[in-house]
C-alpha cells in the first residue's frame, strides 16, 4: 500500500487542539507505517508555537507526533507579520518561507489537503 499523503493546514490558533487530536485518529486508523503528514501552520496559528501564547501541553503533543514521524511547518512570513523570532521555535518545527507555497507544492505532490 502506498502512504497516504495528507496536509493538514492551520491559520488560527484555536484550532491547534483539533488538528492535532485529527492527526492522532488519522495514525491510529491508517497506522503510522501508511502515512506521510505535514502541518503547515501560517497566520495567527504560529503564534501557539512560540512567546507568550506557546501551550506548553500543545508543544508535548507536537513533539511527540514529530517523533512519529509528522512534519510541523510554520510561515516565515507569517512568523514576521507576528514578530516572532524563528530561532526561538521548538527544533521539531522547519521553517517555510512561505506557508500558501508549500501548501500548493504538498498538493501538487499528490498531498491531500485538510482544513480542520
Amino acid at each position: 500500500m502506498n502512504k497516504l499523503k495528507v496536509l493538514f493546514h492551520i491559520n488560527d490558533p484555536e484550532r491547534w487542539p483539533r488538528v492535532l487530536l485529527n492527526i492522532t485518529n488519522f495514525i491510529n486508523d491508517a497506522g503510522p507505517a501508511n502515512v506521510a503528514v505535514e502541518v503547515v501552520a501560517n497566520g495567527g496559528a504560529v503564534l501557539a508555537l512560540t512567546g507568550e501564547r506557546a501551550d506548553q501541553k500543545l508543544q508535548g503533543e507536537m513533539e511527540r507526533l514529530a517523533g512519529q514521524g509528522i512534519v510541523f511547518s510554520a510561515c516565515r512570513n507569517a512568523l514576521r507579520m507576528h514578530s516572532l523570532d524563528e530561532g526561538k521555535l521548538p527544533p521539531y518545527i522547519t521553517v517555510v518561507p512561505a506557508g500558501i507555497t508549500e501548501i500548493a507544492q504538498k498538493q501538487a505532490g499528490g498531498f491531500a489537503y485538510i482544513k480542520p
